[in-house]
């Protein structure tokens, strides 16, 4: 509603995903009287996917926080306030993480605040079975360190564990070699998360396969000239910037976009609606189980090295929790790849509301006959691609898969 000066926007939770449902807060960026600008990351959401951070697209002074750390908060549910940039910024009318969500109400009378350099409290004494507050940071830690949860006090909002809490409490455990196995608490929590990202995907399938008619087209594409120009080139640059052969398969990918556009963008409400940029996403099997396909933005109109770059940002950040929300929720065409798995194609499921998915499999000599009409050995990779059949048909799909091995063909063009 409108204030004396400037509008006020309800800041909500965004979808994260054909799939989700609802995100748990871990962590706020913003306090109330902050100003934010669009892109500003200004909280941190977990769902049964994974951790990542989410961004405002609502410039303007962050009014109140609604949601409070550890709440769970349904797709569209109201996160935070924003006032427009007409309102004057002020002081900030309470601490940084909301108390309650009932903030709205008129507020009690002043209490007096803690004195500036008092550190964290730790977390009360929990009862005994009670589990541990942690954020899901800090469970992974305590997981591949050993660590018991319930042994360590918290010093995050509202007694959560935060992940320094852990790596201090792991700095001054001594672990004797012959030290007993770690609790099987965190054992049990990471199966629980698996099971439950495995309940997820089986459901975003179920759905895509009931829902989407899809058709399948296969093509053999001779790697040979571009693996050895990508080696060429990667003699040239330092080990950290080499560029590896699944950055060169999506930047062909988006160059063969061009000769069949409309496998790239989303299908709802019963109809298709084209993406104005191809907002790649990149299948990424989790460590402790499940599956996501956070996207590199505008991946077209980035040159090889930078999209390299992006594939490695992009796998870092989803193995250690720190997607961000445009990430997740922007891809309009998926590429997953096997080839480290030793398998020779990968008929792949797409991903609701995208219309089309790309997959490819291990790259490995087979027996080719080249042009000439001789037998010889040749590196090859099978792409496989599927298709949503009320968007595209089948002539179609051909021809993204020719203007893909056309692609690979002439790698230098791929720069």
């Amino acid at each position: 509603m409108p204030d004396a000066t400037g509008a006020t926007h309800e800041f909500r939770m965004p979808s994260l995903g054909a799939d989700m449902e609802a995100g748990r807060i871990v962590r706020w960026r913003v306090a109330p009287g902050d100003r934010v600008a669009r892109g500003d990351i200004v909280v941190e959401v977990e769902t049964d996917k994974a951790e990542m951070e989410v961004e405002t697209f609502q410039e303007g002074v962050i009014e109140r926080l609604v949601a409070v750390v550890g709440d769970k908060v349904p797709v569209g549910g109201p996160l935070a306030m924003i006032r427009s940039p007409s309102g004057a910024l002020r002081e900030a009318p309470a601490p940084p993480v909301a108390t309650s969500p009932a903030a709205a109400a008129p507020p009690a009378p002043a209490r007096a605040a803690p004195p500036p350099s008092s550190p964290p409290a730790p977390s009360p004494a929990r009862a005994l079975g009670e589990r541990a507050r942690a954020t899901p940071l800090a469970r992974r830690i305590a997981e591949a360190s050993g660590v018991d949860l319930q042994a360590i006090a918290g010093t995050g909002p509202a007694g959560a564990i935060t992940a320094d809490d852990v790596r201090a409490a792991t700095a001054a455990t001594p672990r004797a070699p012959s030290a007993p196995a770690a609790s099987p608490a965190p054992v049990a929590a990471s199966a629980e998360r698996s099971a439950a990202r495995q309940r997820v995907v089986a459901a975003l399938m179920e759905r895509s396969k009931r829902e989407i008619p899809h058709y399948y087209l296969n093509a053999s594409i001779d790697l040979t000239a571009a693996l050895a120009w990508l080696e060429e080139r990667n003699r040239e640059r330092p080990v950290a910037d080499r560029v590896l052969p699944a950055a060169l398969l999506c930047r062909a990918v988006a160059r063969a976009l061009e000769a069949a556009p409309e496998l790239s963008g989303h299908y709802e409400a019963g109809s298709f609606r084209p993406a104005p940029a191809l907002h790649l996403g990149i299948a990424i099997a989790l460590r402790g189980g499940g599956l996501i396909a956070p996207a590199i933005l505008d991946a077209a109109a980035k040159p090889l090295s930078e999209l390299m770059r992006g594939l490695r940002d992009l796998g870092e950040r989803a193995r250690n929790g720190k997607l961000r929300a445009s990430e997740m929720a922007s891809a309009t065409l998926t590429v997953t790849s096997l080839g480290d798995g030793g398998v020779d194609s990968v008929q792949a499921v797409i991903y609701p509301p995208q219309v089309a998915i790309i997959g490819f499999g291990t790259p490995a000599p087979r027996p080719w006959v080249d042009r000439e009409g001789g037998l010889c050995v040749r590196t090859i990779v099978q792409a496989t691609l599927a298709a949503d059949h009320r968007v595209s048909n089948g002539h179609r799909g051909a021809r993204f898969l020719k203007a893909l091995e056309r692609a690979l063909q002439n790698p230098e063009q791929l720069t």
